[in-house]
């Protein structure tokens, strides 16, 4: 389980200067939870930001020993530098399903594409699903390589999802299909 130090932050500092002592603002939130603004040490918030993405739980704990289950919501970051200057944490209610939207993973090579040129479209690049917030998955894999002819498609209800977790769309919408290419006249 992934996990952050967080410590109150002190409002009467400006975010810049937080920033400039090695640290980004953040807040937490959620349904029981007071939005509280807090500060997170801008290296340990990098490395695990990119392990957990937005669909893996993160134990924020505080300097008094609390500790929250959340989920990192939304991060800005800075046009130039791409580092992050603000984090937003939703904090999850014990005991409820959380929906949230997965990265889908293209793996393996397809036949169709491979030996009869068709072009790999890829409807979606994430998936709505909702689980208990420790059965989350990082991502989806999905395995082109059963899109042998020119006229396969993978639909969502054809992917393998890790127990507990539930599709929250269609069964029969398109993930990836094979386009023909065309020659222009």
């Amino acid at each position: 389980m992934l996990s952050l130090d967080i410590k109150k932050r002190d409002m009467k500092v400006g975010a810049d200067n937080v920033r400039k002592s090695g640290s980004i603002p953040a807040v937490f939130y959620g349904p029981k939870e007071t939005s509280t603004p807090i500060v997170v040490d801008t290296i340990q918030f990098k490395k695990t930001w990119k392990k957990a993405g937005s669909s893996s739980v993160i134990i924020l704990k505080d300097e008094a020993g609390n500790e929250h289950e959340s989920l990192i919501h939304e991060v800005d970051i800075h046009p130039l530098t791409d580092e992050p200057r603000h984090a937003d944490f939703y904090v999850i209610e014990k005991g409820k399903k959380v929906k949230v939207a997965v990265p889908l993973v293209f793996e393996g090579v397809s036949p169709a594409v491979k030996d009869l040129a068709g072009i790999l479209v890829k409807v979606r690049r994430d998936l709505d699903i909702e689980a208990a917030p420790r059965d989350l998955p990082q991502n989806i894999i999905v395995d082109i390589s059963k899109l042998a002819l020119l006229t396969d498609v993978i639909l969502a209800k054809d992917l393998p999802v890790p127990a507990g977790v539930e599709i929250k769309i269609g069964g029969d919408e398109v993930i990836a299909s094979i386009a023909v290419a065309k020659e222009e006249v």
